[in-house]
């Protein structure tokens, strides 16, 4: 009930329950996903395992499928890979490295107007970005069109499919509703030499788009929608990605779903919630055929706070601009985490603790990035940026004189080693690191105040700046030469430590500042006169120019993760150039996640 709560209160709560849980789960490596079964019951433990993994271990025990996993992740290429797909894809892809198995990589590719090979593309590249490995060959339903077809003819010649002429229209008003029967097609009885020959011609071309169609014989008063004499086959004379033109009847999803399970001898069908009512036609073709029978399993999807997942709300957010494209760091795409900065091993890590259940729920974004800030802290090396600038002279520092100061890679790492920082006479500090009149708890620099720039010296203000304008322009310092590395001799303390930059050596760069794409959490809640882009953020992002950052980036490669120190996580984007750095911000340093279970823990 707190996972289907509204209340956001209720669903931390949840969540942190989950997170509490997951500190004793067992975490996919990329050693895990060469792991037998027996070495994964080893190492697992008494851990309790998800409903899922329930079924597909007590199969095992008892020999089922003579003791094979074999699942699949089945997109159509018909869109870009979202943080959705990410959820089953390491459910797919774990279970079978897990339990010894293999998980094919098959494309669903049965409808050719919205299918490209940009997106089989896309999608291979994301799998294997997120570790999972399917072996050299991929599989597509469009390498089984012929077996459908044969199994078509095989229903009709049962007597259970007939070709119908009824249009889209007359087929949805005859289906009936949920609380009323649907009504026989006047071509429901036609026989089966007539049904043969019709489907025989539509294979040919011989009839034009949306004239006739291929439907199961089964049942029009039928409590189950779906199984009202479901469409099979519909004409369409449009040229297939992969197939060409070999083809102008196409098989519909319900009708492929469950033939291509079985001619790969699929042993654990896993699908989402909005399939569970489609099960009983799957298992319908498949017994009307007498054909191999894989076991279907629901599960939830995902949802996240102050996201969309539909892939036709996202397509309308790349055709009508509101974002940059499909890699646009904003957007729940694979390729737009990536480009933001998230890696792989946080979003692993993310859907192994949310981990699957049978009920719909949401889950807070902050989770996400508490994963991700888990991961880049081990992870990220740290580096010194200025993202507004504010320059500092030392005025008694000599004018040509550079010094190199040994600067920590990462805390968290001691074999990241060191790096050596250039300090000079003419530095840069962020504009917030200094206020003229400070209040109370202010301890960074003002007039008269000593801080302690990092890995460096003390320095004190002795003079602002400004311009005709009265902006602050530059300080005018002066620095201790015996508090080299942080300290000082007599034992003074500063109740500050600031990052800086020199700007002899800096780095001129853009940085480019990401929030929430919608400022609501759920923005595609139902509202009387409301479209779910009214709740776009206008503030989503903000570009900065004449960022400084130190040289130890000179070389840094696109998708380059790294810590700007005290102000986030960031990644090198791919519109950099020898000439111009531009770096996305992944995420801030504050980790809202952690403030609520620290919270929730003192109270």
């Amino acid at each position: 009930s707190f996972a289907l709560s509204s209340n956001s209160t209720r669903r931390k709560i949840f969540l942190k329950i989950l997170l509490i849980l997951s500190k004793y789960a067992f975490y996919i490596t990329d050693k895990d996903t060469k792991m037998t079964q027996e070495n994964t019951n080893q190492t697992a433990g008494p851990e309790r395992l998800d409903f899922i993994r329930q079924i597909v271990a007590d199969d095992c025990k008892t020999g089922k499928w003579d003791g094979r996993v074999l699942t699949r992740f089945p997109p159509e290429p018909n869109g870009y890979l979202h943080i959705g797909h990410a959820k089953s894809i390491c459910l797919n892809f774990g279970i079978a490295a897990e339990f010894g198995g293999r998980c094919n990589l098959r494309f669903d590719d049965t409808n050719p107007c919205k299918e490209e090979q940009e997106y089989v593309d896309s999608i291979i590249h994301d799998v294997r970005w997120l570790g999972w490995e399917f072996g050299e060959k991929t599989l597509f339903g469009s390498d089984y069109f012929e077996q459908m077809y044969l199994w078509a003819v095989d229903l009709i010649q049962k007597g259970k499919a007939y070709v119908c002429d009824l249009t889209a229209e007359e087929t949805r008003q005859y289906r009936g509703t949920l609380t009323q029967p649907g009504k026989d097609s006047p071509f429901r009885n036609r026989s089966v030499e007539e049904n043969l020959d019709l489907f025989s011609r539509m294979r040919a071309g011989e009839f034009g788009d949306g004239t006739r169609t291929l439907k199961a014989k089964i049942d029009m008063a039928h409590p189950n929608i779906n199984m009202r004499d479901p469409v099979m086959y519909r004409i369409l004379h449009a040229a297939h990605h992969r197939t060409g033109d070999d083809w102008c009847i196409y098989p519909m999803y319900d009708w492929a779903h469950g033939l291509e399970d079985s001619i790969e001898g699929i042993t654990h069908s896993i699908c989402t919630l909005e399939f569970e009512n489609h099960r009983p036609l799957y298992d319908w073709f498949l017994d009307a055929l007498g054909i191999y029978h894989p076991q279907q399993i629901e599960f939830a999807r995902l949802n996240l706070t102050y996201t969309v997942m539909s892939k036709r709300k996202l397509l309308r957010l790349v055709q009508d601009k509101f974002v940059r494209g499909w890699d646009d760091p904003r957007m729940p795409t694979l390729g737009g985490l990536r480009r933001r900065g998230y890696s792989p091993e946080a979003i692993r890590s993310f859907c192994k603790i949310i981990s699957v259940n049978k009920f719909n729920s949401t889950v807070d974004f902050a989770l996400l990035e508490h994963c991700l800030r888990e991961d880049l802290n081990r992870t990220s090396p740290r580096v010194m940026a200025v993202l507004r600038p504010l320059k500092v002279v030392l005025t008694n520092y000599p004018d040509d004189q550079v010094e190199w100061m040994e600067a920590v890679n990462n805390p968290e790492d001691p074999a990241a080693g060191t790096r050596n920082v250039p300090f000079s006479k003419v530095l840069y500090i962020e504009q917030d690191d200094f206020m003229e009149e400070p209040p109370k708890k202010f301890f960074r620099l003002a007039p008269g105040r000593e801080v302690r720039l990092r890995y460096a010296y003390f320095i004190r203000c002795d003079e602002v700046i400004k311009d005709a304008d009265g902006n602050i322009v530059e300080l005018r310092c002066t620095y201790d030469p015996a508090t080299r590395g942080g300290d000082a001799p007599d034992g003074r303390k500063v109740k500050a430590t600031l990052h800086w930059v020199a700007d002899a050596h800096a780095l001129d760069a853009e940085v480019r500042l990401y929030d929430h794409l919608f400022t609501k959490e759920d923005p595609e809640a139902v509202e009387e006169g409301k479209d779910f882009t009214d709740h776009l953020n206008t503030d989503s992002l903000q570009t900065l120019t004449g960022c400084k950052i130190e040289p130890s980036l000179k070389d840094t490669a696109p998708l380059d993760r790294c810590q700007f120190e005290r102000m986030g996580y960031f990644c090198t984007d791919p519109d950099s150039t020898a000439n111009k750095l531009v770096f996305n911000r992944t995420a801030t340093l504050k980790d809202t996640w952690a403030k609520i279970q620290k919270k929730e823990k003192s109270s």
